[in-house]
C-alpha cells in the first residue's frame, strides 16, 4: 500500500488492518480508539507530528509475519465478541473496584502535596460506575442482538426488524459512551503528568499510578476493537 494511501486512511482502519500499529501510534500520542475517524495525515498536520517518520515506523512493524490470533478483523462478530467479553470486560470487572480504593486512599494521604490526586479519585470513581452500567447494556442488549442478527444474516434468514433497530439505537449510545469515558481517563493522564511517580510517593501512590496507566492501555485496545472493528461490522449488518 503506498504512504499516500495510509495518509488517507483513517486512523481505526489503519489500526484494524493491523493492530501493532498501534504501538507507533501510542509512541506518538496518536489516539486510534475514540480518535479513530480522522485520517492519520489530517491528524499529523494537526498535532506537527511527522507524516513520513510515522509512516516509515508503520513500515518496520508491518515487516514482520502477522499471525491469525492478533488479526481481529479477520474474525466473526461472536468471535470477537466473546474475545471482548473474556478479555476486556473480564479485566474491567476484576480490577476497576480496585483502582477505585486505591485512588481514594492516596487522596486521603496524599491530598496536601498533591491535590490533584482527589480530582482523580472522583473522576476514576465515576468511569468504573459508568463503566459498569455500560458493560451490562453490552453484554446483556447489544451483543445477544448482534448475535441473533448475524445468525440470522449467516443462514440465509431475514433478522428481526426489532434487532436491527436495537444495534442502530445502541450503537449511537455505546459510541457516545466511549467517547465520555475516553475524555475522562485522558483528563486523568493530564492530572497525572502522564503517570509520572512523585520523588514522595508511597508504595500506594505508585500502584495506583500503575493500575490507571494499565487501565489506559487496555481501555484503547478495547473501544478499538469495538469502533473500529465490531460496531462498524454490526453497523453493516
Amino acid at each position: 500500500m503506498s504512504q499516500e494511501k495510509n495518509g488517507n486512511m483513517t486512523i481505526g482502519a489503519l489500526v484494524a488492518e493491523d493492530y501493532r500499529i498501534a504501538d507507533v501510534f501510542e509512541k506518538h500520542g496518536i489516539d486510534f480508539c475514540c480518535g479513530g475517524q480522522a485520517t492519520l495525515a489530517a491528524t499529523c498536520q494537526e498535532n506537527d507530528l511527522d507524516l513520513t517518520k510515522i509512516l516509515q515506523e508503520m513500515e518496520t512493524v508491518k515487516k514482520e509475519p502477522i499471525g491469525r490470533s492478533e488479526n481481529f478483523a479477520t474474525w466473526s462478530l461472536p468471535f470477537l465478541i466473546d474475545y471482548i467479553v473474556n478479555t476486556h470486560h473480564a479485566y474491567l470487572k476484576e480490577n476497576d473496584a480496585h483502582i477505585v480504593a486505591y485512588a481514594r486512599k492516596i487522596a486521603e494521604v496524599h491530598r496536601v502535596h498533591h491535590p490533584e490526586v482527589i480530582e482523580i479519585a472522583t473522576i476514576f470513581a465515576k468511569i468504573a460506575d459508568d463503566m459498569a452500567v455500560h458493560l451490562k447494556a453490552e453484554e446483556e442488549v447489544f451483543f445477544p442482538a448482534v448475535k441473533r442478527v448475524d445468525t440470522a444474516v449467516s443462514s440465509g434468514q431475514d433478522p428481526q426488524s426489532d434487532d436491527r433497530a436495537l444495534i442502530k439505537s445502541e450503537l449511537t449510545k455505546l459510541h457516545r459512551e466511549h467517547e465520555q469515558i475516553g475524555d475522562a481517563i485522558h483528563k486523568i493522564r493530564h492530572l497525572a503528568a502522564d503517570y509520572a511517580i512523585p520523588e514522595d510517593a508511597c508504595n500506594t501512590f505508585v500502584i495506583t499510578y500503575k493500575k490507571l496507566k494499565e487501565f489506559e492501555d487496555d481501555l484503547h485496545k478495547h473501544v478499538h476493537l469495538e469502533n473500529n472493528i465490531l460496531f462498524l461490522k454490526a453497523a453493516q449488518l
